[in-house]
């Protein structure tokens, strides 16, 4: 069966209006990663929390998200993106009102688990919802995706922001009780502004979905322990060997199954599995950047957590900017792949110029320019590996594609992050209060996630096929996307 809403009768009015929410569910699914941060002292003292857990407030969140993400994709191609999106809010609601009301570490850590259950639903059925809006119209999809790539970095430096002055004039509770008004304004609106979104008959592979969902927590959980418990501990081996099983059980079941929970074709479609590899480096290059830039501003420059996020924005302005005013005309000159390229390679050399901060360095030289330049490359790279991967697939696989290319993007930061702060921590990041030997790791996982966009822009510029342009008057994707 099919949507009573079809994209094409959504008056126009309605179409942003929706785009609003569905840049709102982007925005509040990044924020969620970042407005803990300043919390969490507040968080330790009040609930109790070792040194060591008090981490897995913000790896519950992403251990759930990352694992769940598939299934969300796949559930919105099944009962309908418009469906799983609600229902995707009014379980991080209920996440977020557990982890304000929590009294205990564990209530905790389940309420930053539930609250990530509920991201893997909005993700995936955000991006079908709204290639389901714009796709037919290419300059207005174009455009779309500029502004929902936008609201990434807005919610980063928003979560800094608003952790920030929650927890100091309010208390620390109120870093996820913001999420309730927020959900039940989107809940309340929806209905009137998307359309229903496409669903088919069909069963759910429930096997596929425990195996994909356990090997992928596994494999994350195995990553984001291994900093703290080692890369050769027992855990991490065994996290990291259960999860490469599950995910091979995963892979023989939908060789299978008539009805897979992700049918392996889909990878032959042109271009798919080479934009989903770029959105994967994307993230394992871009969130340690992040990370060890703030890391660097804060504890070697000595800048406060306001004076930090108030650093951040001029790359996040770079960003926004990129995103919703150049990018679209870029593509529409040079096309997607050869964008997504030059994006990575923007990418690596702002991450090695990044790598160059001293001891005794200041903002103004030694992040500022540098920063602006990553910042100007992920721009490049973002919004067209993203179209390209989204519209790859054939449209009754829109869920699933957006599912794929949300989780290779969050697998890849987790792993980035991890991978890099580990070889930051052997280069002297881990020596607190030594800022020259903290300045030395924080280059060389700089320089580490350099290498990665490098990386990832070389096998790009081999493995995508290439798309002719458009014409530079009309703005817009090419054909092919």
């Amino acid at each position: 069966m099919s949507s009573t809403h079809t994209p094409a009768g959504t008056p126009s009015s309605r179409r942003w209006l929706a785009l609003g929410l569905i840049a709102a569910a982007q925005f509040m699914v990044i924020m969620d990663t970042s407005i803990i941060g300043v919390a969490l002292p507040e968080m330790q003292r009040d609930l109790g929390f070792s040194p060591e857990g008090l981490t897995w407030v913000f790896n519950a969140y992403v251990v759930a998200f990352g694992g769940l993400l598939l299934l969300g994709g796949r559930l919105s191609d099944l009962f309908g993106a418009r469906r799983i999106f609600g229902a995707g809010w009014a379980i991080l609601a209920v996440g977020s009102l557990l982890a304000g009301l929590a009294a205990n570490p564990t209530t905790e850590l389940v309420g930053r688990a539930v609250q990530g259950a509920g991201s893997a639903l909005i993700a995936p059925a955000a991006l079908t919802l709204l290639f389901t809006i714009f796709g037919a119209n290419p300059g207005e999809l174009t455009k779309a995706l500029s502004l929902y790539g936008a609201a990434a970095p807005a919610g980063g430096t928003a979560g800094v922001f608003l952790g920030g002055v929650l927890t100091e004039y309010a208390s620390w509770p109120w870093v996820f009780f913001i999420n309730v008004p927020l959900a039940a304004v989107v809940l309340a609106t929806m209905r009137s502004v998307m359309p229903q979104g496409t669903t088919r008959p069909g069963s759910l592979d429930v096997a596929g979905a425990v195996t994909v969902t356990a090997g992928l927590g596994s494999l994350v959980f195995g990553v984001v322990t291994a900093p703290q418990s080692g890369w050769t501990s027992p855990i991490t081996l065994l996290a990291g060997a259960a999860g490469i099983g599950l995910l091979s059980t995963f892979v023989l079941l939908q060789a299978r199954r008539r009805e897979p929970l992700m049918r392996l074709g889909i990878f032959r479609a042109p271009n798919l599995a080479a934009a989903n590899f770029a959105q994967f480096m994307l993230g394992a290059a871009w969130i340690p950047m992040f990370f060890f830039v703030n890391l660097y501003l804060q504890q070697v420059l000595g800048l406060g957590a306001f004076a930090s996020g108030a650093a951040l924005l001029p790359l996040t302005v770079t960003i926004m900017i990129g995103m919703i005013a150049l990018a679209p005309r870029l593509i529409g000159r040079f096309g997607p792949q050869a964008m997504t390229v030059a994006g990575l390679a923007v990418l690596a050399a702002g991450l090695v110029w990044l790598s160059f901060i001293g001891p005794d360095g200041s903002f103004v030289a030694d992040v500022l320019p540098a920063s602006l330049v990553t910042a100007a490359g992920m721009a490049m790279a973002f919004i067209p590996s993203l179209g390209l991967a989204l519209s790859s697939a054939a449209p009754e696989e829109g869920g699933l594609a957006s599912g794929i290319v949300s989780t290779n993007y969050q697998v890849g930061s987790a792993l980035g992050l991890a991978a890099m702060t580990a070889l930051a921590s052997a280069f002297g990041a881990d020596r607190v209060g030594d800022a020259a030997a903290q300045t030395a790791g924080y280059s060389a996982g700089l320089l580490g996630a350099a290498a990665i966009a490098a990386v990832g822009a070389l096998v790009t510029n081999a493995w995508l096929r290439s798309t002719a342009p458009a014409t530079p008057e009309t703005d817009e994707l090419p054909a092919a996307v």
